[in-house]
């Protein structure tokens, strides 16, 4: 009884807002820390700033001690991957910072703290998994572009090599130059040059902006988009069914169900009638 009443303490401070809230300052504030550690300060607050670290690396600790107590079904709490990459951020920051064989790595580790706002933040969280659930669409749009860019960067070192051999000297320095022209960086400089020689030109730098600055990156985004209202609806239905409310789906299905009913207890005469 007394295990049980723990739980549902934890329970209602790990769903507290607040409680998220200054977790999620703590983070930034832990991130801050090692900005700071940057700069040249005096061996005071070096003290000061290495007391701090250590009072949020046992927060952290103290935190998701809650989030496991509070776990209903604790056997499973490293299946979610977010509380399986939370734990493995808390346990390498254990690791002293001075004096110490690892102290590179738990200074690298400090520094990716800040990612538990993830774990936080839902939208965050749809974010990052649309993005990666949209990673092998992306493979193919990446495919595409690299063809477009191989094509444009051959045409272009054939053409413009002589007038100059540092931006076109083979293919693979074109294609760096044509990422310049892609992100718009003094791409004019590079057409006015080759307009010297070839006043067409400015066609080729014109088509290949459409094909990769527009094209390419608008197909990029709808397919992102695509999966981030994916992800949403999917979210949304599971609530949902938490909350034992039907979903859309759902209310269709009882329609086409109520439908079938309806036909199938029509009385035959009627049916006649329509026909």
């Amino acid at each position: 009884m007394k295990a049980n009443a723990l739980r549902q303490r934890f329970v209602a401070l790990r769903s507290n807002k607040l409680f998220e809230l200054f977790v999620i300052t703590v983070i930034i504030s832990s991130a801050l820390l090692v900005g700071v550690k940057t700069y040249e300060i005096s061996p005071g607050k070096q003290d000061l700033m290495r007391l701090l670290d250590w009072a949020v690396t046992v927060f952290f600790v103290a935190e998701l001690t809650v989030r496991f107590v509070a776990e209903e079904n604790r056997k499973r709490f490293f299946h979610d991957f977010w509380n399986t990459f939370d734990t493995l951020i808390v346990l390498v920051s254990l690791i002293p910072i001075d004096n110490s064989d690892l102290a590179l790595v738990a200074r690298l580790v400090r520094v990716f703290r800040v990612l538990r706002m993830v774990s936080f933040i839902p939208e965050l969280r749809i974010l990052l998994v649309s993005l990666i659930k949209a990673l092998p669409q992306l493979g193919y749009v990446a495919l595409l572009m690299f063809i477009i860019f191989y094509i444009y960067a051959a045409i272009g070192s054939t053409l413009f090599e002589s007038i100059n051999p540092v931006l076109w000297g083979d293919i693979s320095i074109s294609m760096l130059t044509l990422f310049r022209v892609m992100t718009f960086e003094d791409w004019t400089d590079v057409m006015y040059e080759t307009m010297v020689v070839y006043p067409l030109s400015w066609i080729f730098y014109i088509t290949f902006i459409f094909f990769t600055a527009f094209a390419f990156l608008n197909m990029i985004i709808g397919i992102v988009v695509g999966v981030m209202e994916h992800e949403h609806a999917k979210i949304q239905k599971e609530d949902a069914m938490q909350r034992g409310e039907p979903t859309l789906q759902d209310l269709q299905d009882q329609l086409q169900e109520l439908a079938r009913l309806v036909t199938a207890n029509s009385p035959p005469e009627r049916l006649t009638d329509k026909i």
